[in-house]
């Protein structure tokens, strides 16, 4: 059995309800801020759907009303001529070769892999490197375009691609501890709605199994997924 930390002990203590309604519950998880860092807030979305299936996969972009995140380093595979114009734009690394070659050696420095369409067929060979660590570009998430300024711009103003895990989850951060609450509730409400948007045509009956939220070091708090009608 695991044995949890006095201070974890005693934010637990704080949860008396089985459930939270989404304003309680952020304000309570705002106390939970004890560290010595302004820990992140994170959602835990158990969702009733079997990834084993190709047609119950839940992959898709968001961005969250109220950013908190730094920036992340892009880099951009394409066969394009004009890469100092890329790299103007906030793109970190840009070209071709030498990005392929960096990430065939698993030597890979950069957050967000984007994609012009005809170097796919190539970049599809490297999905057993990219696969596993979320930086596979595809045409749903968006990271495969031909209009790389503006993918570059929303990427750099705090687009982020979520997806569920093999248990049916997805993790998401959406904000710190020190943020002001209705900002935490935008973006959590964000959250919610864009999963429900991209709910698989295929799943049927209930879909949202539970909806947890916590800090980087603390207990978590279930929330009333009704609530979130409410805020709409």
């Amino acid at each position: 059995m695991k044995k949890h930390s006095k201070r974890y002990n005693k934010l637990s203590s704080f949860i008396t309800e089985p459930y939270y309604s989404i304003p309680n519950a952020i304000s309570l998880i705002t106390k939970f801020g004890t560290a010595k860092f302004f820990e992140t807030v994170e959602a835990h979305v158990s969702l009733n759907i079997n990834t084993k299936r190709s047609n119950q996969q839940l992959r898709s972009t968001l961005n969250l009303p109220y950013s908190f995140t730094n920036f992340k380093k892009i880099a951009v595979l394409t066969h394009e001529s004009n890469i100092s114009e890329i790299l103007e734009l906030g793109a970190s690394i840009a070209g071709y070769d030498n990005l392929i070659k960096n990430i065939s050696e698993n030597n890979i420095s950069f957050d967000i892999l984007l994609a012009t369409p005809e170097v796919m067929p190539e970049l599809a060979k490297l999905g057993r490197i990219l696969g596993p660590k979320g930086l596979m570009p595809s045409p749903k998430s968006g990271t495969v375009t031909k209009n790389i300024k503006d993918t570059i711009f929303e990427y750099k103003n705090g687009k982020f691609e979520y997806k569920a895990d093999k248990s049916g989850i997805v993790h998401i951060s959406f904000g710190k501890i020190n943020m002001d609450e209705n900002a935490l509730i935008q973006n959590l409400l964000s959250i919610y709605l864009s999963i429900q948007k991209n709910k698989p045509v295929e799943v049927k009956g209930k879909y949202f199994k539970s909806f947890y939220i916590c800090t980087t070091m603390s207990p978590s708090i279930k929330l009333d997924i009704e609530n979130f009608s409410k805020l709409k």
